[in-house]
């Protein structure tokens, strides 16, 4: 089947794609093909103000599915930090300004928590899957639980993986390989589930 990621982050495309062929989705249950909203120009971007994960997840599956005419994937994840009251939650790419800017987040969440002691700084990544096809939209939801570093550690990843570490790792998200993070994390988990969906439907004729 052909599946457009409804996404221009390059960096979250790749680690859709690295978990989509890595994770069993080919085979001969489910055989995918991926496309971006690159090879739609029609397809604009799309505004991502909805209170939850899955509404956005939700919204921007649903555009691209109309104006690609292609099943379409969606993500919205982020980080959930406990001593923050959740933040920064779905503003998780814009928490420093609207401009994305990984290294400025990154910033601005250690500056805010370094008052914040080892046992406070639990934390956990959320991520919800949407997809949207001519039967209507489903979604699969994600996470991980995991603590809070003092200092970005590791070259790998992007977004808080620097300073996010698994519950029961002493790696951060950035340290580890992608099959590694890719096996734990809380994308991989939802399409995961994604997976399992799509498969249970091809069984059925979908």
């Amino acid at each position: 089947m052909d599946i457009i990621l409804a996404s221009r982050n390059k960096k979250k495309i790749e680690e859709l794609k690295n978990i989509i062929e890595s994770g069993g989705f080919s085979g001969k249950d489910v055989s995918v093909n991926i496309h971006t909203p690159d090879e739609f120009p029609q397809c604009e971007d799309v505004e991502e103000d909805g209170a939850t994960f899955e509404a956005n997840a939700i919204k921007k599956a649903a555009y691209i599915f109309e104006c690609s005419g292609m099943t379409a994937v969606a993500d919205d994840s982020g980080l959930v930090v406990d001593a923050l009251n959740g933040a920064p939650g779905v503003f998780s790419a814009r928490y420093a300004g609207e401009v994305t800017d990984d290294w400025a987040n990154l910033r601005k969440l250690l500056r805010e928590m370094k008052d914040v002691p080892d046992e406070k700084r639990g934390a956990r990544f959320v991520c919800c899957i949407a997809l949207a096809d001519r039967s209507g939209i489903k979604t699969f939801m994600g996470h991980v639980e995991g603590r809070i570093g003092r200092e970005p550690i590791g070259e790998k990843g992007f977004g808080y993986d620097p300073v996010f570490y698994p519950e029961g790792h002493e790696r951060t998200f950035a340290e580890m390989t992608d099959e590694e993070k890719g096996s734990m994390s809380h994308r991989g988990r939802a399409l995961r589930e994604l997976q399992d969906y799509l498969k249970e439907q091809g069984s059925h004729g979908r």
